[in-house]
């Protein structure tokens, strides 16, 4: 894209409108879209969505064993979407929501390993808005991808703040990245999350922006603050799940006081917008990325986080647009993650730039409660090979059994035989998306990315790498795990990556040893390139985290690793294996090994 002024930091943001309205682009790629005379400006856009919240974790659909009341008010404010459908798991729907498509479509079919990474011939939300002119921002969990260019960085938005895995495993002051960067975050996770999309809001209040605050809550770990767990931890609940006696009390506890965590956070992110007096043009939408994850009331629908029962894939969508959305607006047409791009790229007048057809459509008349006439749309639900199809009053489940929605909600009666042509068609439609999107995803051979000319930071993490030997991974589930029991010098950890940019690298290892076996030399290699270092300086930190959980956990408990700087490294571009492997271990075991971090040499 041709520019008309170099990157302009210190211009204010009136000189930069001005230049923009002058050149009719965009100053950098960061600047103001020009806003023709006479016209309002372009609404901001706030997007939230939390985590393993299910459609039941809210008051307005009926929980009487919590209160959100500031979530509520959105639906009051604004319209409340009836129908509406995400996936079963977390980076599926993320990637849908990015995109407006499928995630097969994208290459998404994992939760973690580099499963969940979006190809990167995909267009996402944050490339569509930042084209258009505004200040794009991510903070939380990303789960699309973590080296750049699948990083948020690479895929629209400016800032970022949080994490790219799919879960983490401490909630307090945890290890986070800022724009690639590893830092260490400010008390309770989501608070801090939310005081970051404010703290942007607030210094780009004389532009558009678009905020994504995708919360890391209630996922698992279950930890939550004090003040919020007290009242629940003896809580008795009014209403269970269907099936009560498989429900972990607890962990609904649990669940339930981090719910009213996040609605005292949107309740704070509202109050900033009024303060600024941005609410007024500014989107709001509010959803969850599959169902409850864990059994626990939701509306007695079956199925619950990786499900494709209703259960799994329904979510409250809430948007709010003062002066344009009426108060209390029902949308009852059934509506999914893949519209919500197309939806509000219309609602703002911005472009689609993406190349390739989307999945999704506009609900944007619907929404100003000016309803087209649309003939019955079909929305596919898809994991784990098993694929679903609602339409507006039939579920067709993964094993071919068919379910009247509005007479049977809770999926308890198999209607397939009274009506064969709505079965035949379904199952038609399902086996066209198993045949023409699913064949061939997972045949996956991308390689993680290092060095991409950029982008300085390259985080190599124990998540997306293959062990070797002895060394084993802190937990089954890859995401926030680290590996010990490296005790032989037969023993490697490996990671099938391609250097798009060489050049010298620093390289940091961040690690956990005690100063009993102090002393063991590393080798890292790739493309016949060496960096040998001695390890001699402690770091014996506890395992935490059990402290803190309200509920046990499955997942890896973590530690406080430090970074030891390995070196200099000169890297050849193209494909290969990077390698780490200890060349003696004169005590009990080499380290603990949490990621590597690459810096380009300037």
């Amino acid at each position: 894209m041709t520019t008309c002024q170099p990157d302009l930091p210190k211009v204010t943001s009136s000189l930069r409108l001005l230049l923009a309205m002058l050149c009719g682009l965009m100053i950098s790629g960061r600047g103001i879209a020009a806003t023709p005379t006479g016209q309002a400006a372009r609404p901001n856009v706030v997007v939230i969505l939390s985590d393993d919240q299910g459609w039941g974790d809210f008051s307005l659909n009926g929980n009487s064993n919590l209160e959100t009341p500031h979530i509520d008010q959105l639906a009051r404010d604004g319209a409340r979407l009836e129908r509406f459908y995400v996936c079963p798991v977390c980076s599926p729907t993320r990637a849908e929501f990015l995109t407006g498509r499928y995630h097969p479509r994208g290459g998404v079919y994992s939760t973690s390993s580099g499963g969940e990474r979006l190809d990167l011939d995909e267009v996402t939300i944050g490339d569509t808005f930042k084209a258009a002119g505004y200040r794009t921002a991510a903070f939380g969990k990303w789960h699309n991808g973590m080296q750049y260019p699948y990083h948020p960085n690479g895929r629209g938005f400016e800032e970022y703040y949080g994490f790219c895995s799919g879960h983490w495993g401490h909630y307090f002051s945890p290890m986070l990245e800022h724009n690639g960067q590893i830092v260490t975050g400010t008390g309770y996770l989501t608070d801090d999350l939310t005081s970051h999309a404010m703290s942007f809001i607030e210094q780009h209040r004389e532009e558009p922006f678009f905020v994504y605050l995708p919360y890391n809550t209630p996922h698992s770990p279950m930890q939550v603050p004090d003040r919020w767990w007290d009242k629940f931890k003896d809580k008795e609940l009014a209403l269970r799940n269907r099936d009560a006696e498989r429900e972990d009390i607890v962990h609904t506890r649990a669940a339930l006081a981090m719910c009213e965590n996040i609605d005292w956070n949107v309740g704070r992110l509202l109050k900033t917008l009024d303060e600024l007096k941005l609410a007024d043009n500014t989107i709001v939408m509010y959803f969850c990325d599959n169902g409850p994850n864990g059994v626990r009331w939701n509306g007695g629908m079956k199925g619950r986080k990786g499900s494709t029962d209703e259960g799994g894939v329904r979510s409250p969508l809430l948007v709010r647009w003062p002066g344009k959305i009426a108060p209390g607006t029902v949308v009852e047409p059934i509506v999914g993650a893949i519209d919500l791009l197309p939806t509000l790229s219309d609602m703002c007048n911005v472009p689609l730039i993406s190349k390739q057809p989307l999945d999704g459509i506009s609900i944007k008349s619907a929404l100003l409660g000016k309803p087209e006439e649309r003939a019955d749309r079909s929305i596919i639900s898809h994991w784990n090979r098993k694929i679903s199809v609602r339409t507006q009053q039939y579920r067709l489940d993964h094993t071919g059994k068919l379910y009247d929605m509005q007479a049977d909600p809770e999926q308890n009666q198999d209607v397939s035989a009274a009506h064969p042509e709505i079965t035949s068609r379904l199952k038609s439609e399902a086996e066209a998306f198993r045949r023409d999107v699913v064949a061939n995803l997972g045949q996956d051979d991308r390689p993680f990315v290092i060095g991409h000319p950029d982008y300085r930071f390259t985080q190599i993490p124990a998540r997306d790498a293959k062990s070797h030997g002895n060394i084993k991974r802190s937990s089954r589930h890859p995401n926030c795990s680290y590996f010990y029991n490296w005790i032989s010098t037969d023993d490697s950890i490996t990671w099938d990556v391609t250097v798009d940019a060489a050049g010298t690298y620093e390289v940091e290892v961040y690690y956990a040893c005690p100063a009993s076996d102090v002393g063991s030399t590393f080798e890292l290699s790739c493309h016949g390139a060496r960096l040998t270092g001695q390890l001699t300086v402690p770091n014996d930190p506890p395992v935490v985290g059990a402290a803190e959980d309200r509920s046990p956990r499955t997942e890896s408990y973590v530690k406080d690793f430090r970074p030891w700087k390995l070196g200099r490294i000169q890297l050849p571009s193209g494909p290969g294996t990077l390698t780490l492997k200890a060349l003696d271990i004169p005590g009990k075991q080499a380290m603990e090994f949490r990621l590597l971090m690459l810096t380009r040499v300037e």
